[in-house]
C-alpha cells in the first residue's frame, strides 16, 4: 500500500501564535518538534494498516520543517517548493492508495483557529471557491478527487474536522485543538500522538473507496484582495475578471485551470 501525507504546521497540537511558525522565532523548535512527531505517528500507524511505501511532503513555509532522522524509514520526503500547482501535495498520482494530512488549519476567515488563513499570501482577504470559503484542504483534496485518489484521514483544528465531515462522513479526523477568538484549547501532546495513530491505522484498514471525494463538474474561483490594485493587477491573467475593487473570479470546468490561477492569483 503506498500512501501520502500532506503535513502542515498551524494544526498541530497547542499552536496558537505566529511566533510558533516561523524558523526565525525562538517558539518554533518546539513546534516543528511536534510536527514531526505527529506525522512519524502517522507513519507508525500507516506501516501497521501495511503501507510498505509513505511520501511525506512538508508543506509549511519553507518546507523545511520536518526531521528526517525522527521519520521511518520507508518514506520519501519531499523538502522546499517545485512550483507545480499541486503545491501542498507535490507528486501526488494515481498510484496513491490514499491521501492523509497531518496538522492542517481552518480556512482564511473562519472563527476556529487563531492561525486560520488559506494558502500564504497575507495580501489576500479571502478565497471562495464555487461560492464557499475555502481552505487549503478543500484546494488539495479536490486534487486527489481529479487524480481518482481517496482522502482517509486529516488532524488538525475541530473547526476543520467538521468541515471534512461534512464533505465525507467517512473521513477519520482526530481534532487536537479548538479555537475560540484568538485562543486555542488543545488535547495533550503525547495523547494527540496516540489518537493520531490509531486513527490512521483504523482509516486504511477499512475500505478505502469510501473516502473519495467528488469532484464538481464546474468551479468558480473567487479572491478578495486587501487592495484594489492587486485585483486590477490580476485581472488580467488569463480568463480572470474583476467583479469588484478588490475582487476577481476565474471560472473553468478543468480543475487544474484553477490550481494554475491559485498558484498566479494568490
Amino acid at each position: 500500500m503506498k500512501i501520502y501525507i500532506s503535513a502542515d504546521i498551524e494544526g498541530v497540537t497547542g499552536i496558537n501564535h505566529w511566533d510558533e511558525t516561523e524558523k526565525t522565532k525562538e517558539d518554533y523548535e518546539y513546534f516543528a518538534e511536534q510536527m514531526t512527531r505527529e506525522v512519524e505517528s502517522a507513519c507508525k500507524g500507516a506501516t501497521n494498516a501495511g503501507a510498505d511505501e509513505i511520501w511525506i511532503k512538508d508543506a509549511h513555509e519553507t518546507g523545511r520543517n520536518l526531521d528526517p532522522l525522527k521519520l521511518p524509514e520507508n518514506i520519501r520526503l519531499i523538502r522546499g517548493w517545485s512550483g507545480h500547482p499541486f503545491s501542498m501535495v507535490q507528486g501526488l498520482d494515481e498510484s496513491f492508495d490514499a491521501l492523509m494530512y497531518i496538522g492542517y488549519h481552518s480556512w482564511g476567515g473562519s472563527n476556529f483557529n487563531p492561525l486560520a488563513h488559506t494558502m500564504h499570501n497575507s495580501a489576500i482577504d479571502y478565497i471562495k471557491l464555487n461560492g464557499e470559503l475555502c481552505s487549503e484542504f478543500l484546494i488539495h483534496s479536490y486534487i486527489a478527487a481529479y487524480l481518482g485518489v481517496p482522502v482517509a484521514f486529516l488532524s488538525g483544528d475541530k473547526g476543520l474536522c467538521e468541515e471534512v465531515n461534512r464533505l465525507n462522513e467517512n473521513i477519520v479526523t482526530v481534532a487536537v485543538n479548538e479555537g475560540i477568538g484568538n485562543s486555542t484549547i488543545s488535547i495533550h501532546p503525547d495523547l494527540a500522538i496516540a489518537k493520531i495513530k490509531k486513527g490512521v491505522e483504523e482509516a486504511l484498514k477499512g475500505d478505502l473507496n469510501k473516502y473519495k471525494i467528488k469532484l464538481p463538474d464546474s468551479f468558480k474561483l473567487e479572491i478578495r484582495y486587501s487592495t484594489h490594485q492587486m485585483a486590477y493587477r490580476n485581472s488580467f491573467y488569463p480568463n480572470a475578471k474583476q467583479i469588484e475593487a478588490k475582487t476577481i473570479v476565474l471560472n473553468s470546468d478543468d480543475y487544474f485551470d484553477i490550481l494554475r490561477g491559485v498558484l498566479f492569483l494568490t
